[in-house]
């Protein structure tokens, strides 16, 4: 059985005394087990960020080569250690290891161990259903929420773009920008509005004679 250990420390997580974990407390455990477990272990990958994140160079690089097969199983210390990036990603990322025929071992949670035979199965099951609702409270308090806005009068919805009227005092400015070189599609983005719209301005600024 070829292993990966997976260790992750950060800053929002550190000891009492304002030091930061040191990731050996979740690797000699983990290597320990290995060797009794008779598995290879292939290598040792460790994150000091954030779990709330994607990214996290050592854990990208983990499943990069999980998608290349090099292991059959990721161990990690806990399933927090793994992902705190909500149950929906979490999910994602358990996928992918299913995908590529890698399991998933937890050191603390003995009910997470996607080696076992029709486990991973109904892990999969069980997650995507936490995941489905915690979907649906977050959609319920994002509807309670902008509808509580709504009543007090608030305006919903994205800032209007430029309107033609607005475009019109601004294309003076715009043209000077073009001179100085700044691509369309950047114009288009720093004053929120189609790239066609910055083209026709283009356009209207050669055919005055303002623009080459």
């Amino acid at each position: 059985m070829k292993v990966a250990l997976y260790a992750r420390i950060s800053k929002d997580e550190a000891s009492s005394s304002g030091a930061m974990q040191d990731p050996e407390n979740q690797l000699i455990p983990m290597r320990q087990f290995c060797k009794a477990m008779g598995w290879e272990m292939k290598k040792e990958f460790i994150d000091r960020a954030s779990g709330g994140s994607a990214n996290r160079p050592a854990f990208q690089t983990m499943l990069a080569e999980v998608r290349q097969r090099h292991f059959d199983v990721i161990l990690v210390w806990a399933l927090d250690r793994f992902s705190r990036e909500g149950m929906t990603n979490t999910l994602s990322y358990i996928r992918q290891l299913k995908i590529y025929k890698t399991g998933l071992k937890s050191m603390q949670e003995s009910w997470l161990d996607t080696t076992q035979e029709g486990v991973a199965e109904l892990l999969l099951a069980i997650f995507s259903w936490v995941a489905a609702e915690e979907k649906r409270k977050i959609s319920e308090r994002t509807k309670a929420g902008l509808a509580k806005l709504k009543s007090r009068g608030v305006k919903l919805g994205r800032p209007h773009s430029l309107n033609q009227k607005h475009i019109k005092e601004k294309r003076e400015e715009i043209w000077q920008k073009m001179k100085e070189g700044k691509s369309l599609s950047n114009l288009a983005k720093e004053y929120d509005i189609s790239y066609y719209t910055i083209k026709r301005l283009k356009d209207a600024g050669i055919k005055k004679g303002v623009l080459k």
